[in-house]
């Protein structure tokens, strides 16, 4: 699919009541608010369009309007935030791909962005696309805050866990990183307009009840994600702490 065929729009769902770090989209980093990181680099990427932010708290849209960028309101009632891209994207016309940048990846590659893009430019069979990436310390691969991810050859979800997966026999150690293919899930999902509306209205499923995976509503629906490997790395805000690494890591760059 040309890019002349393919219209691609960025939409990055930001929430001021954030439970572990309250008010965090608009925390400053470097003297910007991180959601203006955010859209920057998004903004970079060679195979995007257009990039909105999409909230339900005036204080964000105020504060993505004062920079230049583009928000749009959302009910609060949406429990998550593919719901709140589902809602503004029924409003837009002429959009094929689209893509979910979340709002606490300050410092997100464009070429990140742009690497779980492609596989849906070149294979419109692909109805939804996200990254994944080599886990190569044991700790990522033992911490269940680190959601893991087990491919087929072609490089097809097979499920996602935030238990290790594939499951070794002998205790998890540094050397069993060397001899199997251990993936970490990257939280960028790219979709199908068409597809992400469906997505959307599907039920809640039992094993992402579970694991409260969302993703794992769309394999145990019957459809398949497509993975993109990425060598790249990008840092989440979850926390004061990580914020302050944020900062430091940041700060020369400013």
């Amino acid at each position: 699919m040309s890019a002349l065929a393919t219209r691609t729009v960025v939409i990055i769902p930001a929430r001021y009541a954030s439970t572990r770090l309250p008010g965090k989209a608009l925390a400053d980093i470097c003297g910007k608010p991180m959601i203006q990181h955010v859209y920057e680099r998004a903004s970079r990427a060679k195979l995007v369009e257009r990039v909105l932010v999409a909230t339900d708290d005036q204080r964000i849209v105020d504060a993505v309007h004062a920079f230049g960028g583009d928000a749009v309101m959302t009910s609060r009632e949406c429990r998550s935030g593919t719901d709140r891209i589902a809602e503004v994207v029924r409003t837009l016309s002429g959009v094929d791909i689209v893509v979910n940048v979340q709002g606490d990846e300050p410092l997100i590659p464009p070429s990140m962005i742009d690497a779980a893009i492609t596989p849906l430019w070149d294979d419109p069979m692909i109805l939804v696309g996200t990254l994944v990436r080599r886990i190569r310390n044991i700790e990522d691969l033992l911490d269940p805050a680190v959601p893991k991810v087990a491919l087929d050859n072609a490089k097809r979800c097979l499920y996602f866990s935030r238990s290790p997966i594939p499951y070794v026999r002998d205790v998890p150690t540094e050397a069993s990183l060397e001899h199997h293919l251990f993936y970490r899930h990257i939280g960028l999902y790219v979709f199908r307009r068409s597809f992400l509306l469906r997505f959307a209205a599907l039920e809640q499923t039992p094993l992402e009840r579970a694991e409260q995976l969302e993703q794992l509503r769309i394999l145990e629906h019957g459809y398949s994600i497509h993975a993109a490997i990425t060598e790249e790395e990008s840092l989440a805000v979850d926390t004061p702490a990580d914020l302050e690494r944020i900062r430091r890591i940041m700060e020369p760059l400013s």
